[in-house]
């Protein structure tokens, strides 16, 4: 097609196959470390704030029902990667942590994809990480824009 620009569609094809090789990378990972999809999402989720949340939170952070988050937690804690407990300032509320199996399976499984993502952007040098993560800062700022799409 004589309108569409090279450049462009060699960036946008690039990052297709950047994703998806990615997204291997995080599957196998997560055959090697035994954790289903949903395992690893929760568990990332509860890393990420610290090591510890509110199934509430939980429920927010991924999105879900509070059952379902009930649901995952249950399985997590029989395999032993958290645990609940109840809040020491509210008796009511429900603290979930991870154990020392759950955070190292977790950082074993991100270890694996971090270890492909600074193999990969190792190539540029410091300064050009930072020009490419501006860069695509602002393409996923005006990728969730609210304007409607441009028709050229």
């Amino acid at each position: 097609m004589p309108d569409l620009d090279p450049v462009v569609e060699g960036a946008v094809t690039r990052m297709k196959k950047l994703s998806v090789h990615f997204r291997r990378v995080r599957e196998q990972s997560l055959v090697d470390f035994d954790l289903e999809r949903h395992e690893f999402d929760t568990l990332h989720k509860i890393a990420g704030r610290g090591g510890s949340a509110a199934p509430s939170e939980l429920a927010e952070d991924l999105d879900l029902a509070p059952a379902s988050v009930s649901g995952r937690l249950d399985a997590l804690e029989k395999r032993g990667f958290i645990r609940r407990t109840q809040s020491t300032t509210d008796r009511r509320r429900v603290v979930v942590e991870l154990t020392a199996a759950g955070r190292e399976t977790w950082h074993g499984a991100m270890a694996v994809l971090g270890h492909e993502e600074y193999r990969l952007l190792g190539v540029l040098s410091p300064e050009e990480r930072v020009l490419l993560n501006g860069m695509l800062r602002r393409v996923m700022v005006e990728a969730e824009s609210t304007e409607p799409t441009r028709h050229w």
